[in-house]
């Protein structure tokens, strides 16, 4: 394994373990126990990674676009969910399952754009250049990624906390189709039609514009206003 593709692999570890965390740590905070009692309140990343989803798919992602095109433009790859009871939520006394839901849901995108900001700020003291690269953009893109809002990603929930209630339920509802939907546009149909000589990777274009200025602004607010 090359120094680039460790550098990659680790960054992207911190970045998941983090975001699992972030959920277990909020819905601990508002009550719900779920999360400590199945072990998940932990940096202990062999609790919260999935061989397939965490490791050996982005791995295989980062090197194979490493390889081909000499930089990585996309990762994609999942935790073992964090347990969550919503009925066990509550603020101030008061129970609202799907409002509560939301702020858990939104705290795993945060914390990785507060991971962002870190690396941003570490880049000043840090000689360690190339990783923090890697984990400004691999946090920005987890984090951007999971506020798609179709469940079960980390938007769609919150999107069922803040829509009406019929609507919620409805998307709700959807949650079991969402992965599979998630999937097929962003990367079974992109692949296929590639084949045919048909370009269509919604989700690619979409980064391609969100992701750099993403960076940017991280940069920005870090002083780092010339660029990595």
């Amino acid at each position: 394994m090359s120094a680039e593709t460790l550098d990659v692999v680790v960054a992207l570890i911190i970045a998941v373990v983090l975001h699992e965390l972030a959920h277990g740590v909020v819905a601990r905070l508002l009550g719900d126990k779920t999360a400590q009692q199945a072990g998940r309140l932990t940096l202990n990343p062999l609790k919260h990674i999935d061989p397939v989803g965490s490791l050996l798919l982005p791995a295989l992602l980062a090197v194979g676009q490493l390889v081909s095109i000499g930089r990585i433009e996309f990762l994609y790859g999942w935790a073992k969910p964090v347990p969550v009871n919503p009925m066990q939520l509550e603020l101030n006394g008061q129970r609202h399952p799907r409002q509560l839901m939301a702020l858990v849901a939104a705290a795993g995108p945060l914390a990785n754009f507060a991971l962002a900001l870190l690396g941003g700020y570490l880049l000043s003291i840090s000689q360690a250049t190339v990783f923090l690269t890697y984990f400004i953009i691999i946090n920005l893109t987890l984090g951007l990624f999971n506020l798609l809002p179709v469940p079960p990603m980390d938007g769609g929930r919150i999107a069922v906390g803040v829509l009406p209630l019929p609507a919620a339920r409805w998307l709700a509802k959807s949650e079991k189709a969402g992965i599979i939907l998630v999937l097929l546009v962003l990367f079974v149909l992109p692949t296929v039609l590639a084949q045919f000589g048909v370009s269509f990777d919604p989700f690619q274009a979409a980064m391609g514009r969100v992701l750099p200025w993403a960076v940017s602004k991280i940069l920005q607010i870090t002083g780092h206003s010339g660029g990595f």
